[in-house]
């Protein structure tokens, strides 16, 4: 790899490191998810300094190039975020209904109560 392009990814990769800081300090990103994306960064760090590790990884999986390889596993990546996402979304949800179920249970309760007064 070039070392422009050294350079430049790994520039790219540090300041998104310090963007995802920046949320997870400011409490804008909860930290399950700001250590997901630290390694994320890390990750890309490591790449950019031993290539070699992802040409081999390449060659194993049987790709013809090393931005196929990235092209994967970042659409694999893409793919198992949004999968948890929408976990997440179905337990919300569920949640919501829960919730509301027992605001409604509470306003029959509180509307007997001053009925019977």
């Amino acid at each position: 790899m070039p070392l422009n392009q050294k350079i430049f990814a790994s520039l790219l990769a540090i300041l998104f490191l310090g963007i995802v800081i920046d949320l997870a300090r400011r409490k804008k990103l909860r930290v399950e998810y700001s250590i997901l994306w630290s390694l994320i960064a890390v990750v890309i760090v490591i790449l950019v300094f031993w290539y070699d590790s992802l040409v081999l990884i390449t060659k194993m999986i049987g790709a013809v190039l090393p931005t196929t390889t990235l092209f994967i596993f970042g659409l694999m990546f893409l793919l198992f975020l949004n999968l948890h996402f929408s976990v997440k979304l179905s337990e919300m949800s569920e949640q919501v209904k829960n919730i509301a179920h027992e605001v409604a249970l509470l306003t029959v309760r509180k509307g007997t109560k001053e009925e019977s007064s």
